[in-house]
């Protein structure tokens, strides 16, 4: 099968209700405190509290964000009575912790990541990145250490994006800032990174859509820039094109670069792989990228998955260059082979198709490049996140 058969369509009004419903509050981990996620000037406001000096945020915050400790017994800045006094208060690191590897053949790892409440999201590993990230003006020198890390935002997703395995889950909640910001630093933790000797990339390409989940996520990326010590150019979020949620982006002072997944070459294709497209059409996205206020050099990325015999042919190739000329926008786009997944009826196009695609883009001069599938084994590559703990 090559397309998806129909079904019963939901309205507009009723997906609308389910994007509403999927921008609600991240869910407080019960009646625990948790210092991890936590900015500077929260820090400081709870040492005030304590009746300390504001140094002792600092501290703290050296050793939460720098220093990856993950039991207060290792706050070893602070005198033991201080710290005791945090843990009578019911304070505790509250980093999320992977519970369970999966290790492809390409050496690609997924992790399952296990929040406060229990409840569990999915973060990947990928040496040597993905093939397809967008070149960085600031490398004056060859990395002695370079990966991407791929991390969720949500529990599941509302998007209902129709060839992905996440849409199948549904949304549980948003993530709060400390359980974005925490898969990374769990993730560094483990595999033993120092900032200063790699090059790290960050794509908020997992579970769920970050820009249903705005605050917390814009929060994660400040914390991860000024307290974990990341560079936010070495970052990239994807949208499935929530529009307020761009005009938010085009606002924030910190932030990574924009990918969208346009996925489809026109609104009609579109809307019935992504459903999302039915409130906000492929027009009005590009109208609020053109609103964000690029950086010297910076690009927009396309995200486009291929989809056998769906949106992989030449005449959506050559709608995709009409799309991309009347959008006026520096743009890369990055090609996705779909990755295959239990129960999502389509197929993967065939290698002639990808190469000939690719080719009439470059042809156009556009830049466009293949983004190599990464943990496929495993349930690790694009859209196949789902926290699958059976493998094969």
């Amino acid at each position: 099968m090559t397309k998806k058969q129909a079904s019963p369509a939901t309205s507009l009004i009723q997906f609308t209700h389910l994007l509403d419903a999927a921008q609600g509050d991240s869910v407080p981990c019960g009646s625990k405190r948790l210092l991890f996620g936590l900015s500077l000037p929260e820090l400081t406001e709870l040492v005030a509290g304590l009746g300390e000096r504001p140094y002792r945020a600092k501290q703290l915050s050296e050793a939460l964000y720098r220093q990856w400790i993950s039991t207060l017994d290792e706050l070893t800045t602070w005198p033991k009575a201080l710290r005791d006094r945090l843990v009578a208060e019911g304070w505790q690191v509250g980093r999320p912790e992977i519970v369970q590897q999966f290790l492809s053949t390409d050496g690609t790892e997924r992790y399952l990541v296990r929040c406060g409440d229990g409840q569990t999201v999915e973060t990947v590993w990928m040496p040597e990145g993905d093939g397809a990230e967008i070149p960085e003006e600031d490398d004056t020198e060859p990395a002695r250490r370079r990966a991407t890390i791929c991390v969720s935002s949500q529990i599941g997703c509302a998007v209902n994006c129709q060839f992905c395995l996440t849409a199948k889950l549904g949304l549980s909640r948003s993530l709060t800032a400390g359980e974005i910001a925490g898969q990374v630093v769990a993730v560094l933790r483990r595999q033993q990174v120092e900032l200063n000797r790699s090059r790290i990339n960050l794509v908020f390409m997992g579970m769920g859509e970050p820009l249903l989940n705005c605050d917390e996520f814009f929060k994660a990326v400040r914390i991860l820039v000024e307290q974990v010590g990341m560079h936010e150019a070495r970052m990239t979020v994807s949208t499935s094109g929530i529009v307020p949620g761009i005009e938010r982006f085009a606002k924030e002072k910190i932030r990574p670069r924009l990918a969208i997944s346009l996925n489809a070459p026109n609104n009609e294709i579109r809307s019935e792989i992504m459903p999302i497209n039915r409130k906000w059409p492929i027009e009005v996205v590009l109208d609020a990228v053109r609103k964000i206020p690029l950086r010297n050099r910076e690009k927009i990325t396309f995200e486009y998955v291929l989809l056998g015999g769906v949106t992989d042919q030449p005449e959506h190739a050559e709608q995709v260059v009409k799309l991309v000329r009347r959008a006026n926008l520096p743009i890369y786009i990055n090609l996705i082979v779909w990755n295959p997944g239990p129960d999502v009826p389509y197929s993967q196009p065939k290698p002639e198709d990808v190469v000939r695609f690719q080719q009439t883009l470059i042809a156009a001069g556009i830049q466009a490049f293949q983004r190599r599938p990464r943990g496929r084994d495993i349930y690790a590559a694009c859209g196949q996140l789902k926290r699958t703990v059976e493998i094969g």
